[in-house]
This record gives C-alpha cells, structure tokens and sequence, in this order.
C-alpha cells in the first residue's frame, strides 16, 4: 500500500489518449470521471496535492473512531487513506457521481461507496465529524447551496473541509520562447472559458473561506499551497489530461489543432515551467452548541 493509502496498480501516467469524453447525461462535470483522461488526471492530482490535503486533514484531529464522508471522492485515493485513519471503529462513505473507479474500496470493511448526486440528493448520513470536498464544488453552478447542506450534515463540533483552486493565477515562470509562453497562456485562457460554459467557477477557490462563513462555521481557517510545475514533470500532466479530454470544445473556442500539439510538446519541455493551481483549503466547524 502507498501512502495515500491506494493499493491500485497504474500504468504510465503519460501522453493520456486525444479521444473525445463521453458524459453521462446527469453528469454536472465537464471534465467527467467516465473519460480514459480521468486516471491520468487522478495520478496527476494525488501526486501533486494529496500531500497536502491529508495535512489539512490530520489537523482537525482526525483519529479512530471519527465518521467521515469524502465528497466526489475520485479515484479514492484520500478516501482510502481516511479509512486507515479512523481504523476499524470509524466509517468512511466515499460518494461521486460516476464511482467506476472505486471499486478497490469496496475491499475494505469501514468504507461504503455509493453513487451519489450532492447538488438533488440528501446527504448520505447525517452527524459526520469530517466532511471532505476536494475540487468538486468548483464545477457545480449551486456550488452557493451545497456548503450549508454539507454544513448541516456534520455532528455538532465536527469539522468541514473545502479544497478548491484559483484557477486564474498560473503564471508562466520560464518558456523557451516567448512565443511559447504566449501559447501557454492562449489555451489555458480557452480552458477556462470552456469551465466556466459548463456552469463552473475557475475562481471559487478564494470564495470558500467566505462560504463557510456564510453557513455558520466557526473556527473558520485557510491555507493556500502552490509550487513550480516544470515542463516534463508529474504536475504538468494535469494540463496535458484536461486538455486532451476537452480537445472538441477547445477546438470550437478557436484552438487549433496545431496549436494543441505544440502545446502538448511544450509540457514535455525541461525549459519550461508553470505556477501550479493554487489550492486553497478552508475549513470550518459546527458549533458544539446551537447558536
């Protein structure tokens, strides 16, 4: 087992296919779990912030016995190492949309998978002590009404954990050219049109700390967590994946195929390097005693 707690086996994580996704029809995401791009997306992300995301976790006193339930829980990963956690006398409830890459948790006694809508579904449980939602509310237009739901669904004194991205600061921080930087920018700025035609907010990352104000959290904190993706290297391929999953509607921004290729070569470029997605993570908690 590794340290996310994953004890599933990859292939490469490079040059994921160029094939058009295929969304569900209830699907909200544009960027889909049912697309080949998704596992090459997971390893990308699980790399890059898991890190983090389980020291955010751990700080809340996360222990045996806690009750937790993973929001959009994606490849499983964080899911599977929140079950080491809380060990034998805790639970952990994975929920997503499109659970097709969960399966592996099913092995495991104190984990329940269910596939399950945030935004026109009930909570699958109630009176949680942790609530995590990584880089799910972002793509959901009622991303403003799930916070208190999710809010309400913890056990008094129980703790709900956001991590979303600021999608808009990723600045170019060496190119080959200057051309190439320009390129850069060019797709990454089509990229974001295409979330934000699907209804998702690229900025929603420095609105949590202020929703879960709004849903009457206290003890409310954030931190925010970047670093320097280089061309040729595991962050980069976050870029690569999106791109290639959303290659259509890329292509009816304007986007042309030539330009996609050069781009795709300029992430394999040792030369190159870019400002990774900001994540900020915010984290609330239910009063002990009501208001």
């Amino acid at each position: 087992m590794n340290k996310t707690g994953s004890t599933r086996k990859r292939g490469p994580m490079r040059s994921p296919p160029n094939t058009p996704r295929n969304p569900s029809e209830d699907s909200p995401y544009v960027l889909g779990n049912d697309a080949e791009q998704a596992t090459y997306r997971f390893a990308a992300l699980e790399g890059c912030y898991d890190g983090v995301s389980r020291q955010r976790l751990a700080e809340t006193g996360l222990g045996s016995g806690w009750r937790c339930w993973e929001v959009g829980a994606g490849g499983g990963a964080l899911a599977g190492w929140l079950s080491d956690q809380v060990a034998a006398t805790g639970q952990v409830v994975a929920t997503d949309v499109a659970p097709s890459h969960l399966g592996w948790l099913r092995e495991r006694a104190n984990v329940q998978v269910m596939t399950h809508d945030v935004v026109r579904e009930d909570p699958p449980e109630k009176d949680f002590d942790l609530i995590h939602a990584r880089l799910v509310l972002l793509h959901l237009p009622q991303r403003e009404a799930v916070v208190p739901r999710l809010a309400a669904a913890l056990a008094p004194g129980g703790w709900l954990v956001v991590e979303e991205f600021d999608c808009a600061w990723t600045p170019v921080m060496s190119a080959p050219s200057r051309e190439a930087s320009a390129l850069f920018e060019r797709i990454q700025a089509a990229f974001l049109r295409v979330l934000r035609q699907a209804g998702a907010d690229p900025l929603w990352g420095r609105k949590i700390y202020s929703a879960l104000l709004r849903s009457g959290l206290e003890e409310v904190s954030s931190t925010t967590f970047a670093q320097a993706w280089h061309g040729g290297g595991s962050g980069v391929e976050l870029h690569r994946a999106n791109t290639r999953q959303l290659h259509s509607e890329l292509a009816a921004t304007g986007i042309r195929n030539e330009e996609l290729r050069d781009y795709w070569n300029l992430l394999d470029d040792p030369n190159f390097a870019v400002n990774s997605y900001p994540m900020i993570s915010a984290r609330g908690r239910r009063p002990r005693t009501p208001p």
